[in-house]
């Protein structure tokens, strides 16, 4: 809502720069998309990573409250 409000005030100033931008956005948008795509996958990758690293920790200190839960019961 508040882009389209800031469109609306950039029309009323500049109609033909307010024109262009909207003409322009999709393909801005369109050319965009790729790196978007990567960058999720590489975030996916990193994720994987840290998971894979972190891995022999989570193991070792679940079995720690497993051991705590048990203990308590």
């Amino acid at each position: 809502m508040v882009k389209f409000l800031l469109w609306c005030i950039l029309f009323i100033l500049c109609w033909p720069l307010a024109l262009m931008a909207l003409v322009l956005y999709p393909i801005v948008w369109l050319l965009l998309l790729p790196f978007r795509i990567v960058g999720i996958a590489v975030g996916g990758v990193l994720e994987l990573v840290s998971a894979i690293i972190f891995l022999p920790a989570r193991l070792l200190r679940g079995s720690d409250r497993n051991a705590m839960v048990q203990r308590s019961r």
